[in-house]
């Protein structure tokens, strides 16, 4: 834990330095300006993209998502200049903690849309409680992440009482991260359900469909399956979703034994590890989502083209 406030310390000095800020060193310039201009490339993507294929709460969530990572490292090239930086510290702090949260939403947005085009029958959960339930939950996360993040950029700006202040903004963000753990882990668990459910159905009518001539069996025309001529892409969307999924819970995994060991621990000293399992993992969903853009992937998100619930 460092020795000073930042109330007191402005820039480092002899009586200021760097190993006694919260992180202990000068964040890497190199990678830190590269994961602040990939972001920004996927942020004009997305919006480009969501845009032109009128996926627009989709592009609202992931947008939202890239555009806070690209602020949070905006954020840790001033803290390169100045490791003391109020307004570095805070815009890292805010963002970085919030923006994968959103990115986790944008998953969310589209199993309602998965679930009705590959047959609603086969979830155990009604398709339009998707959202709601998953964002929702996803939702009280930010709003939790954001106050523990408010919190502790706040005790930036305190003298007194800031040890108190970043113990309470950590364990608000604590919780929050592990919410959205147990959120990504449920959703996991529910849809693996349905697709494991979906596989059954099919292999039984794919056998019953042997034994017959009626054609009405056979899989290429069981119901929502209109998106058939393109299998390979609806394959790629999918696996680039579950790939998303699994780089941004490594990032929740991450972050909570990170957060767990009070600002200033050895962990959270550790910028490769930090830049590995964080930034690597956000910026690995965020380039899957707009490889695979449901908008080009998976046409049924589309406004114009929306799916009959």
């Amino acid at each position: 834990m460092p020795h000073h406030s930042y109330k007191i310390c402005n820039s480092v000095t002899p009586e200021c330095p760097v190993s006694d800020t919260l992180y202990g060193y000068y964040p890497d310039l190199g990678a830190n300006a590269f994961f602040a201009a990939l972001f920004a490339v996927l942020l004009i993507a997305q919006l480009v993209i969501g845009t032109l294929t009128r996926t627009w709460t989709f592009m609202l969530a992931v947008g939202l998502g890239v555009f806070g990572e690209m602020v949070g490292y905006i954020g840790r090239l001033i803290m390169h200049k100045n490791p003391w930086s109020t307004p570095g510290f805070e815009m890292q702090i805010c963002c970085l903690v919030l923006a994968p949260s959103f990115l986790a939403a944008g998953i969310y947005l589209t199993l309602k849309h998965m679930v009705l085009y590959c047959g609603p029958e086969h979830s155990r959960l009604k398709a339009k409680w998707y959202p709601w339930i998953f964002v929702g939950s996803d939702l009280g996360s930010i709003i939790v992440q954001a106050i523990g993040g408010g919190v502790a950029a706040s005790a930036t700006n305190t003298q007194n009482a800031n040890a108190a202040l970043l113990s309470a903004g950590d364990a608000l963000i604590i919780v929050g991260i592990a919410l959205q753990s147990v959120t990504m882990s449920v959703c996991g668990v529910v849809i693996l359900d349905f697709f494991l459910r979906r596989r059954k159905a099919r292999r039984e009518s794919k056998v019953e469909a042997e034994g017959t001539t009626d054609r009405s069996l056979d899989v290429s025309t069981l119901p929502n399956d209109e998106h058939a001529r393109s299998p390979l892409r609806f394959r790629i969307f999918c696996w680039a979703i579950g790939f998303a999924f699994f780089t941004i819970l490594i990032r929740c995994v991450y972050r909570i034994p990170e957060m767990a060991g009070g600002w200033g621990n050895s962990r959270m000293r550790d910028e490769p590890e930090f830049l590995v399992l964080d930034g690597a993992m956000v910026a690995l969903a965020s380039i899957a989502f707009t490889v695979a853009h449901p908008g080009i992937m998976f046409p049924p998100m589309r406004k114009r083209n929306k799916p009959r619930s």
